[in-house]
């Protein structure tokens, strides 16, 4: 698989920027372009004009998008393109990802389960189900790890054998 493009989703965490140095290792290795990508949404009361809000989130996302291309830009990092979507963040992950023909996503995740993933949502289950673009999914440090809850044991079911 040759990879040209490797879309990185940032939400302004440091739990999102941990993807990037994955990303650059990966590009670096074929020469690929880093898309840095912000979902920006603006949430406003009923009734209310949210233009002057999508401005804002929009003008705000730009500007930490280029912040951190700048940051990569002094570590001698080549081939990063920033992009603002508007929208949800899942939603703005997999139109960006079909739409600039990205050939791996490299995301992070807070690896909650459970009620926490219940009531947060998972963007990084979202994209999965949404896309069939390979991802490259980081846990974070220190997430839980939990066995599966299936009874019994995996065993391999002959040997492997070398030739």
């Amino acid at each position: 698989m040759k990879i040209e493009r490797v879309l990185v989703p940032l939400d302004g965490s440091l739990l999102a920027e941990g993807a990037i140095q994955t990303a650059v290792e990966v590009a670096r290795d074929g020469t690929a372009a880093v898309v840095l990508l912000r979902a920006a949404e603006a949430h406003t009361l009923p009734g209310a004009d949210p233009t002057d809000a999508q401005v804002a989130v929009v003008r705000e996302a730009e500007e930490y998008l280029a912040a951190v291309a700048a940051r990569l830009a002094e570590q001698g990092v080549k081939g990063i393109e920033t992009s603002v979507w508007y929208g949800p963040p899942a939603t703005a992950i997999i139109e960006a990802t079909r739409l600039q023909k990205v050939d791996l996503i490299v995301m992070t995740t807070h690896g909650r389960s459970g009620l926490g993933r219940l009531i947060l949502g998972s963007v990084a289950e979202s994209v999965l189900r949404g896309t069939t673009t390979p991802i490259l999914l980081l846990r974070a440090p220190g997430a839980p790890v939990e066995a599966p809850k299936a009874a019994g044991q995996a065993r391999p079911g002959r040997e492997v054998t070398r030739v």
